[in-house]
C-alpha cells in the first residue's frame, strides 16, 4: 500500500500551498484520510482529517479557518489547502490513513498508511 503525498515547497508569509495525496494500488474510498506535520525538533502533530465520504472535516486548532481538505474519489486523492501560510507552519507533512474506528483522529499510532513526506517552508 502505498501513498504518494506531494506539492510542498517554499513560500512567503501569507501564501498558499496546495499538497496532494494519492493513494497509487489500491481505493481508499472507505478511509479514513489525513494529514499530520512535523516540525524540526518537534513531535508529529495532527492537522486535518476527512472521513470516507469527504462530508466530515477535522482540524487542528492552529489550521483552522486557514485550511481546507477535501478528496477526490475518481482520482484516489485528497488535497490540503493551505491558505494563510505562516512561519510557524513550516514542517515536513505526511498523509496517512486507516480504517474508521472509534480511536482518535489525532494519534499517530492510529494510522495504517503513511506517505513519505513533503516539506513546507514558510519564509517570514
Amino acid at each position: 500500500v502505498q501513498l504518494q503525498a506531494s506539492g510542498g515547497g517554499l513560500v512567503q508569509a501569507g501564501g498558499s500551498l496546495r499538497l496532494s495525496c494519492t493513494a497509487l494500488d489500491r481505493t481508499f474510498s472507505d478511509y479514513i484520510m489525513s494529514w499530520f506535520r512535523q516540525a524540526p525538533g518537534k513531535e508529529r502533530e495532527f492537522v486535518a482529517a476527512v472521513n470516507w465520504d469527504g462530508g466530515s472535516t477535522y482540524f487542528s486548532d492552529p489550521v483552522k479557518g486557514r485550511f481546507t481538505l477535501t478528496r477526490d474519489h475518481t482520482k484516489n486523492t485528497v488535497y490540503l489547502q493551505m491558505n494563510s501560510l505562516k512561519p510557524e507552519d513550516t514542517a515536513v507533512y505526511f498523509c496517512a490513513s486507516r480504517k474508521p474506528k472509534s480511536a482518535s483522529l489525532r494519534v499517530v499510532s492510529q494510522y495504517d498508511y503513511w506517505g513519505q513526506g513533503t516539506e513546507v517552508t514558510v519564509s517570514s
